[in-house]
């Protein structure tokens, strides 16, 4: 079992990650810290995500942007990203288990898990884009 020292920092940073729907960068994260009156460095903070994503309390995403998006969800779930505004979505669709054995065969790994980042367009911008 691991052990988990959520210091005072640690757990402020935690509660914003859980609270958050929209998968918030370590800058968006430092900004609602200080929304709610906590006036962290920029180095506990990004300390802060780094050990809760090692102690597996958090997931941190790397979409294809230049920052880190961070997720409370840790269980088995994908992403979709909006190629307008950004915006990322959870998706709870598994991964088909015949694209797994199929990529395991063409490139000779084991594979253990897959985190797959669909693109697309959300509804909001389609919309945007229609008027």
């Amino acid at each position: 079992m691991k052990t988990i020292n959520l210091t005072t920092q640690r757990q402020a940073v935690y509660d914003v990650v859980c609270e958050s729907v929209d998968h918030p960068t370590a800058a968006d994260v430092m900004n609602r810290l200080v929304e709610r009156g906590h006036s962290f460095a920029y180095g506990t903070v990004y300390n802060s995500l780094r050990y809760l994503t090692d102690k597996e309390m958090i997931r941190e995403l790397k979409l294809g942007e230049t920052a880190s998006r961070y997720d409370a969800r840790i269980d088995d779930h994908q992403h979709i990203v909006c190629e307008i505004c950004g915006r990322v979505d959870e998706v709870m669709a598994p991964v088909p288990e015949e694209w797994m054995t199929q990529v395991a065969e063409e490139t000779g790994y084991e594979v253990h898990e897959a985190h797959v980042v669909l693109e697309g367009v959300c509804a909001e911008c389609r919309s945007k884009r229609k008027k």
